[in-house]
């Protein structure tokens, strides 16, 4: 049996969702219906019930997750095991990079990667932060790097890389809006937010609920730039993240989070695996400039982002 089928069967019995699925395993949701399918021809049993909410494992398929696990988990011990034997790292290395991973660290991870083992073919995957962590926790990913999310991580190893805030900002002309940190002023305002499914955009969320806050309008935007030139324009109040290029068309609301992690992160179970090994050794060679830190609950313009050298 093909080990990405059976890696595609325990993420959509983890997932639920055949759709999220497809975003974790970047592949098409026709591609991922296939696999399944071939499984339950193969197999002679039905993994699934199809339901208008998702997909809902079969007491059968609950009975083959925790072998289809373990079998995932050997795979992955013997392609290790083989790199050991041969002395060198050659084969399929997949790495997931958040939409926020600083760009640098990722280019230089991969000018390494590429000039000291040319016989390793690297995969760069783009995708949410929380694509990546469930990539990796599935064993699609080897590693990745991704903004740290508010949850159990005990199953990993991650390296801080760098840190930064989290703003809601607007235009000036609704700074007046804003009294002590009470946000109602801007409730009838649109408000610019990534997904829900993002980061970013359960940052927004908890923070909301946190100040009572209701927008009446939400404009989902999964771009930043994007976001920053609508903010800029006026068409609304949103979250956004610095450093970043400073803009005196837009002054800071609020904080929504601040010092949130990007982090590199593996398998904890993968410590001693050699690629791991020669990734940490790279990342350590790269030099991480601080973020800048600003007090809470006070209108401004966005920090102006100061890099020292040594």
């Amino acid at each position: 049996m093909d080990i990405n089928h059976l890696r595609t069967f325990v993420t959509v019995v983890r997932e639920g969702s055949i759709t999220r699925a497809s975003e974790i395993l970047y592949r098409s949701q026709p591609a991922i219906s296939a696999h399944i399918k071939s499984m339950e021809d193969s197999l002679g049993i039905k993994l699934f019930e199809r339901n208008p909410r998702g997909m809902t494992v079969t007491q059968g398929g609950s009975r083959l997750l925790a072998v289809a696990d373990k079998l995932l988990e050997q795979h992955q011990r013997f392609l290790e095991e083989a790199c050991r034997l041969r002395g060198c790292l050659t084969g399929e290395l997949r790495i997931g990079a958040a939409r926020c991973s600083n760009r640098q660290t990722v280019r230089t991870l991969l000018t390494e990667l590429y000039s000291r083992f040319p016989e390793l073919e690297v995969r760069l995957d783009r995708g949410p932060s929380s694509c990546v962590l469930s990539g990796i926790r599935n064993g699609y990913l080897d590693a990745g790097f991704y903004v740290e999310p508010n949850e159990d991580q005990s199953d990993l190893t991650t390296v801080e890389l760098s840190r930064f805030n989290v703003y809601l900002a607007g235009a000036p002309e609704y700074a007046g809006h804003v009294r002590d940190g009470d946000l109602t002023g801007l409730q009838d305002v649109p408000c610019i937010c990534p997904p829900d499914r993002s980061c970013y955009g359960r940052m927004a969320e908890t923070f909301f609920e946190e100040r009572n806050f209701h927008p009446r309008r939400i404009i989902n935007v999964d771009d930043e730039v994007v976001a920053r030139t609508l903010i800029a324009d006026g068409v609304g109040i949103g979250v956004i993240h610095a450093p970043l290029p400073p803009d005196e068309r837009i002054v800071v609301l609020s904080e929504v989070r601040n010092s949130v992690r990007i982090v590199f992160g593996y398998l904890a179970e993968r410590a001693e695996d050699p690629v791991i090994g020669v990734i940490r050794q790279i990342l350590g060679c790269v030099e991480q400039k601080p973020e800048p830190q600003r007090a809470a609950g006070k209108c401004g313009t966005l920090p102006r982002l100061v890099r020292k050298t040594a």
